[in-house]
Protein backbone atom coordinates (compact mmCIF):
# COMPACT_ATOMS: atom_id res chain seq x y z
CA UNK A 1 0.00 0.00 0.00
CA UNK A 2 1.50 3.40 -1.16
CA UNK A 3 2.70 5.49 2.15
CA UNK A 4 0.33 9.02 1.46
CA UNK A 5 1.93 10.59 4.85
CA UNK A 6 3.48 10.60 8.02
CA UNK A 7 2.83 12.66 10.85
CA UNK A 8 6.05 12.26 13.15
CA UNK A 9 5.87 14.56 16.23
CA UNK A 10 9.25 13.97 17.66
CA UNK A 11 7.61 14.68 20.85
CA UNK A 12 8.46 10.76 22.59
CA UNK A 13 11.20 8.81 24.11
CA UNK A 14 12.42 6.44 20.89
CA UNK A 15 13.55 4.19 24.21
CA UNK A 16 10.47 4.17 26.24
CA UNK A 17 7.22 1.66 26.06
CA UNK A 18 6.82 1.52 22.91
CA UNK A 19 2.87 0.60 21.44
CA UNK A 20 1.82 0.26 18.06
CA UNK A 21 -1.33 0.13 16.94
CA UNK A 22 -2.60 -0.47 13.59
CA UNK A 23 -6.62 0.63 12.11
CA UNK A 24 -8.47 0.55 8.99
CA UNK A 25 -10.45 3.30 7.60
CA UNK A 26 -13.04 3.66 5.33
CA UNK A 27 -13.74 5.94 2.34
CA UNK A 28 -16.92 5.99 1.27
CA UNK A 29 -17.78 8.20 -1.60
CA UNK A 30 -21.28 8.77 -3.17
CA UNK A 31 -22.17 11.92 -5.66
CA UNK A 32 -19.24 13.87 -4.62
CA UNK A 33 -20.27 13.44 -0.94
CA UNK A 34 -18.26 11.60 1.82
CA UNK A 35 -19.77 9.14 4.75
CA UNK A 36 -18.28 10.36 8.03
CA UNK A 37 -18.43 10.45 11.87
CA UNK A 38 -18.94 13.50 13.45
CA UNK A 39 -18.16 13.78 16.76
CA UNK A 40 -21.10 16.20 17.98
CA UNK A 41 -19.41 17.01 21.37
CA UNK A 42 -15.74 17.84 20.53
CA UNK A 43 -17.08 18.76 16.22
CA UNK A 44 -14.54 17.20 14.39
CA UNK A 45 -14.98 14.46 11.46
CA UNK A 46 -13.33 10.98 10.81
CA UNK A 47 -13.69 8.27 8.45
CA UNK A 48 -15.46 5.33 9.83
CA UNK A 49 -12.93 2.86 11.00
CA UNK A 50 -10.76 1.94 13.90
CA UNK A 51 -8.20 -0.43 14.95
CA UNK A 52 -7.19 -3.68 14.10
CA UNK A 53 -7.93 -6.75 16.70
CA UNK A 54 -5.22 -9.21 16.64
CA UNK A 55 -5.31 -12.42 14.60
CA UNK A 56 -7.37 -9.74 12.65
CA UNK A 57 -6.98 -9.18 8.75
CA UNK A 58 -7.42 -5.00 7.59
CA UNK A 59 -10.15 -6.09 5.61
CA UNK A 60 -12.13 -7.90 8.46
CA UNK A 61 -11.53 -5.15 10.78
CA UNK A 62 -12.59 -2.32 8.25
CA UNK A 63 -15.80 -4.30 7.80
CA UNK A 64 -16.46 -5.05 11.30
CA UNK A 65 -15.18 -1.24 12.76
CA UNK A 66 -17.54 0.65 9.98
CA UNK A 67 -20.16 -1.64 11.13
CA UNK A 68 -19.88 -0.74 14.84
CA UNK A 69 -18.91 2.94 14.39
CA UNK A 70 -21.12 4.27 11.69
CA UNK A 71 -23.85 1.19 11.06
CA UNK A 72 -22.58 1.36 7.74
CA UNK A 73 -22.79 -2.63 5.78
CA UNK A 74 -19.13 -2.43 3.70
CA UNK A 75 -19.58 -4.48 0.41
CA UNK A 76 -16.66 -6.37 0.49
CA UNK A 77 -16.07 -6.79 -3.33
CA UNK A 78 -15.95 -2.95 -3.55
CA UNK A 79 -12.27 -2.42 -1.12
CA UNK A 80 -9.76 -1.50 -3.02
CA UNK A 81 -6.81 -0.17 -1.21
CA UNK A 82 -5.96 3.72 -1.15
CA UNK A 83 -3.07 4.42 0.98
CA UNK A 84 -1.16 4.14 4.50
CA UNK A 85 -0.49 7.54 6.96
CA UNK A 86 1.72 6.89 9.92
CA UNK A 87 1.38 8.57 12.88
CA UNK A 88 4.72 8.60 15.73
CA UNK A 89 4.07 10.93 18.89
CA UNK A 90 4.29 10.07 22.54
CA UNK A 91 1.33 8.03 23.47
CA UNK A 92 -1.51 10.12 24.84
CA UNK A 93 -4.56 7.67 24.79
CA UNK A 94 -2.51 5.25 25.60
CA UNK A 95 -0.05 4.44 28.11
CA UNK A 96 3.04 4.44 26.36
CA UNK A 97 6.19 6.69 25.75
CA UNK A 98 6.02 5.84 22.16
CA UNK A 99 2.57 5.28 19.87
CA UNK A 100 3.03 4.67 16.53
CA UNK A 101 -0.43 4.20 13.97
CA UNK A 102 -0.54 2.57 11.19
CA UNK A 103 -3.79 3.90 9.70
CA UNK A 104 -4.69 2.05 6.58
CA UNK A 105 -7.35 4.03 4.39
CA UNK A 106 -9.86 1.68 1.73
CA UNK A 107 -12.16 3.32 -0.55
CA UNK A 108 -15.87 0.59 -0.52
CA UNK A 109 -19.53 1.15 -1.37
CA UNK A 110 -22.13 -0.16 1.35
CA UNK A 111 -25.54 -1.30 1.40
CA UNK A 112 -28.45 0.85 1.30
CA UNK A 113 -29.62 1.97 5.00
CA UNK A 114 -27.88 2.35 8.23
CA UNK A 115 -27.74 0.38 10.76
CA UNK A 116 -27.77 0.19 14.53
CA UNK A 117 -24.37 1.51 15.84
CA UNK A 118 -22.24 -0.50 18.33
CA UNK A 119 -19.72 2.46 20.28
CA UNK A 120 -17.18 2.33 22.70
CA UNK A 121 -17.86 4.24 25.93
CA UNK A 122 -15.58 7.04 24.96
CA UNK A 123 -17.53 7.21 20.93
CA UNK A 124 -20.64 7.00 22.52
CA UNK A 125 -19.73 9.94 24.81
CA UNK A 126 -18.49 12.10 22.54
CA UNK A 127 -21.99 11.52 20.37
CA UNK A 128 -20.25 9.73 17.42
CA UNK A 129 -23.28 10.58 14.88
CA UNK A 130 -22.71 9.24 11.13
CA UNK A 131 -23.05 12.06 8.57
CA UNK A 132 -23.20 11.86 4.90
CA UNK A 133 -21.45 15.76 3.91
CA UNK A 134 -19.93 17.80 1.80
CA UNK A 135 -16.05 17.61 2.43
CA UNK A 136 -15.78 21.42 2.66
CA UNK A 137 -18.07 21.21 5.86
CA UNK A 138 -15.80 18.18 7.49
CA UNK A 139 -12.68 19.84 6.33
CA UNK A 140 -14.11 23.43 8.28
CA UNK A 141 -14.44 21.51 11.19
CA UNK A 142 -11.24 20.14 11.19
CA UNK A 143 -9.12 22.67 10.75
CA UNK A 144 -10.80 24.93 13.38
CA UNK A 145 -8.14 25.04 16.42
CA UNK A 146 -10.33 24.21 19.43
CA UNK A 147 -11.61 20.55 19.90
CA UNK A 148 -11.14 20.78 23.23
CA UNK A 149 -8.90 17.77 25.09
CA UNK A 150 -9.02 15.67 21.77
CA UNK A 151 -5.60 15.01 20.11
CA UNK A 152 -5.04 17.52 17.30
CA UNK A 153 -2.91 15.07 15.24
CA UNK A 154 -5.52 12.38 14.80
CA UNK A 155 -8.08 15.76 13.46
CA UNK A 156 -4.95 16.44 11.64
CA UNK A 157 -4.54 13.52 10.24
CA UNK A 158 -8.12 12.63 8.55
CA UNK A 159 -8.03 16.95 7.27
CA UNK A 160 -5.23 15.82 5.21
CA UNK A 161 -7.25 12.92 3.93
CA UNK A 162 -9.48 15.01 2.88
CA UNK A 163 -7.56 17.32 1.41
CA UNK A 164 -5.58 14.64 -0.50
CA UNK A 165 -8.97 13.22 -2.04
CA UNK A 166 -9.65 16.34 -3.24
CA UNK A 167 -6.20 16.80 -4.74
CA UNK A 168 -5.89 13.68 -6.22
CA UNK A 169 -9.76 14.20 -8.14
CA UNK A 170 -12.03 12.14 -5.73
CA UNK A 171 -13.48 14.62 -4.82
CA UNK A 172 -14.87 17.82 -6.21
Amino acid sequence: MRELFVIDLKNYNPNGIKLVRPSSRSIIIKDNKIYMVHSLKYDYYKFPGGGIDKGESNIDALIRETKEEAGLIVIPESIKEYGLVRRIQKGVRFDCDLFIQDNYYYFCDVVDGVFEQNLDAYEAEEHFTLEYVDYKVALEANRKPEHGPKDPTMIEREARVLELLVKEGYLK
